[in-house]
């Protein structure tokens, strides 16, 4: 692939777990001291059902694990030509299930940390699940600090942070017999239990509006607090007890998530990771590929507009 196909290749089609994020710039508003914007947009072509080939996007940490040194450092040169950087990559490994499951992923784990700090990507993220039908919260709380504590652990010896993602909407913590955290201060609380540096949190907007969580929160937290941000909106027509988390809207879509509280308590903080769009959307995943990503770029590059405002 020729470095034009290339650099267009990663600039719209960025996919899987390990997604490379546009570059910065700086915003002002009239009405407030000027602030720089150290956020990225991250594009993550899996979030929208779009699929591509590992030399079509920078992509699985998997597949970088099993890439040369030449061929990685030809990966890093590509995103440097065509301005862009890592995001975060996905934890691979399920510490939800039970304990062989979770394990064989530890065991596997150094090898994908040592691929991502290889590669240069620090971030990696997970999702906390919002219930369970055998573990009682304290059992689930304990279970959940003491698995995350020995990934983090792993993690750290090869510079790799961990950011913690809750599930709020009441119908994914209300479906099981033993509602689990789905909050921010909860899932600060675990983090302090974990007690491991380099910890934090996966903020979306999503889980933030269903939490009832505001900007409050967010502005009470610290750059390094925050690991990977996710940005979306939520369905107008439907009540939000009602919500399910397998069905979003894009960013800005129908402006029921306050987009700009949001964006600019993350600003406000110095936040200066990766903000990706995961909206979940069956007519954005019938969309041809092509019009899927510009559709998304699109809304993100609308969302940050709000920060000039």
């Amino acid at each position: 692939m020729g470095h034009h196909r290339r650099r267009d290749v990663l600039a719209g089609m960025l996919t899987g777990g390990v997604a490379a994020a546009l570059g910065r710039t700086a915003w002002a508003s009239a009405a407030e001291p000027p602030l720089r914007r150290r956020m990225t947009i991250d594009l993550i072509c899996g979030n929208l059902g779009v699929k591509a080939t590992q030399r079509e996007a920078i992509a699985d940490a998997g597949e970088l694990a099993r890439l040369s040194d030449s061929e990685v450092a030809t990966v890093r040169a590509d995103l440097e030509t065509s301005g862009l950087v890592f995001g975060a990559a996905f934890l691979a490994v399920d510490f939800r299930k039970d304990d062989e499951t979770f394990a064989l992923g530890l065991g596997e784990l150094p090898a994908y940390a040592r691929a991502l700090q290889r590669a240069g990507v620090r971030r990696t993220g997970t999702w906390l699940p919002p219930g369970s039908d055998s573990l009682t919260y304290l059992q689930h709380f304990r279970q959940t600090a003491r698995r995350l504590r020995e990934v983090a652990r792993l993690l750290g010896d090869h510079e790799v942070r961990l950011g913690l993602e809750y599930v709020a909407p009441k119908t994914a913590w209300t479906a099981r017999r033993y509602p689990f955290l789905h909050t921010l201060a909860e899932t600060r609380e675990l983090i302090a239990e974990i007690g491991v540096a380099g910890v934090g949190l996966v903020l979306d907007s999503w889980h933030w509006y269903h939490a009832g969580d505001g900007a409050a929160d967010v502005q009470a937290l610290r750059n390094e607090d925050v690991v990977a941000v996710d940005l979306n909106d939520a369905p107008a027509d439907v009540p939000k007890d009602q919500q399910r988390d397998n069905a979003r809207e894009l960013p800005l879509a129908t402006g029921v998530i306050d987009a700009a509280a949001f964006l600019k308590a993350l600003a406000a903080i110095g936040y200066d990771g990766p903000v990706r769009a995961e909206p979940f959307n069956e007519a954005v995943r019938r969309l041809p590929r092509e019009e899927a990503v510009a559709a998304t770029a699109l809304a993100m590059k609308k969302a940050f507009a709000l920060l000039e405002g």
